[in-house]
């Protein structure tokens, strides 16, 4: 094998519950094979690349690294930096006007001494390293980029199962399972749960059914009031699903009747063309961020949902609670911790055979754990919405699926 003489290991993007899993099983896993391999960690994704800035990977660090499994975020630091986006590198003082910033991230990996470079993100950072990796192989710069796939969406082509995705889905349906309490406070109350996903649902829905198997294991009693009925999820709203506003008022008014709540879980990015049609027709500015996505956060598509129906199905009061922040913050749950220390021993192996590529199970290949090409990396990958444990879902919570949605990709 060709022993790696130094490593870098970066993270970027949004985070996610397996960043420092990540960062602490790469350098747990070097350090077992061979701890005289240099590690540095570059701050703050590309940006520390960009710049030179890394921490190094101590004696001390490496005896330790198994403390980082028990936090979330990324200890070394996030930051949304797109190295073709040329003009906000030089925006954001990353680099010098005339510049190209993936040859200033290549050169700065040469004065580094670095030959493999971990990269650790979501769809937009591993897009990034294909295209610094691709860059290095036309410039004969000696380097293997090998990435690690993060995000709670779990929406990456070709990879069944994205890092943290599941820990995400636990710990959404924590956050729901205070927020649900809020139905009592206020007659005919809508609670609006929006979690993270702008072009899947996949975690809106599993966090619906993980929330849900939390009320399995709670004890009920009617005699005072207390129902499951009031405590379900009476809707679930993902991009995937065409969405009769009309009919699902229809629906949902008949529940708030009865139970004087109702609770909604809905992705955000459901309903984005609609909320971005209005704002433009307004004249309002979209706005968006490096990578050209719509920031969610600013056209706030659960506040639209809840404004849909509340008068729709007469609600007094709306709630509108995101648990996204507080789930992919968390720390990594034991499946998840799995997942990711198998990933990332497969990530060493294929630094030591130089192997390029993005580490997961592949779905175009027998769900085979590989270093899958980066060309063939991309995001938005649409939840099936015709999974047999997702029908059962809406079938018992009375919701009729709506037609699927088509794309393109």
């Amino acid at each position: 094998m060709n022993k790696p003489k130094k490593v870098a290991i970066l993270t970027a993007g949004g985070l996610a519950p397996c960043l420092n899993s990540a960062i602490g099983s790469l350098i747990e896993r070097y350090t077992e094979i061979d701890p005289s391999i240099e590690i540095i960690c570059y701050r703050s994704g590309y940006k520390g690349l960009l710049l030179g800035d890394f921490y190094t990977v101590t004696p001390e660090a490496r005896a330790n690294a198994g403390l980082l499994q028990k936090f979330g975020g990324s200890s070394i630091g996030n930051s949304r930096v797109k190295l073709t986006n040329i003009k906000d590198c030089i925006k954001r003082g990353l680099v010098m006007e005339g510049e190209d910033p993936q040859k200033v991230a290549a050169d700065q990996l040469i004065k580094d001494g670095v030959d493999i470079l971990h990269t650790i993100g979501g769809d937009d950072t591993n897009t990034a390293a294909a295209d610094l990796a691709a860059f290095l192989a036309e410039n004969d710069y000696g380097l293997t980029v090998i990435g690690l796939p993060k995000t709670v969406d779990n929406d990456v082509f070709p990879i069944k199962q994205s890092l943290g995705a599941w820990t995400a889905a636990e710990q959404g349906a924590l956050y729901f399972k205070n927020v649900v309490d809020e139905n009592n406070a206020n007659p005919r109350m809508l609670i609006v749960h929006e979690v993270m996903g702008r072009s899947c649902g996949w975690l809106t829905a599993a966090t619906a059914q993980a929330y849900r198997q939390l009320l399995d294991q709670s004890g009920w009693l009617p005699d005072l009031g207390l129902n499951r009925i009031a405590f379900e999820v009476h809707g679930v709203f993902v991009p995937e699903m065409a969405i009769d506003l009309d009919a699902e008022a229809k629906r949902l008014r008949t529940l708030m009747d009865q139970v004087d709540c109702v609770n909604i879980f809905v992705s955000e990015g459901a309903g984005v063309e609609a909320i971005v049609a209005e704002m433009q027709a307004k004249g309002q500015e979209v706005p968006r961020d490096a990578f050209g996505h719509v920031k969610l956060d600013a056209v706030n598509p659960g506040k639209w949902f809840g404004e849909q129906f509340a008068q729709m199905i007469g609600a007094e009061k709306t709630l509108v609670q995101k648990s996204g922040y507080f789930a992919r913050a968390a720390a990594a749950n034991m499946d998840d911790m799995r997942l990711i220390k198998s990933c990332a021993d497969l990530a060493v192996e294929c630094a030591f055979k130089r192997e390029s590529g993005v580490i997961g199970h592949d779905e175009d290949n027998n769900n085979i754990l590989r270093a899958i090409e980066f060309p063939r990396i991309k995001g938005g990958k649409p939840f099936n919405i015709d999974e047999p444990w997702f029908n059962q879902l809406l079938s018992e919570i009375g919701q009729t699926k709506g037609e699927k949605v088509e794309t393109s990709h």
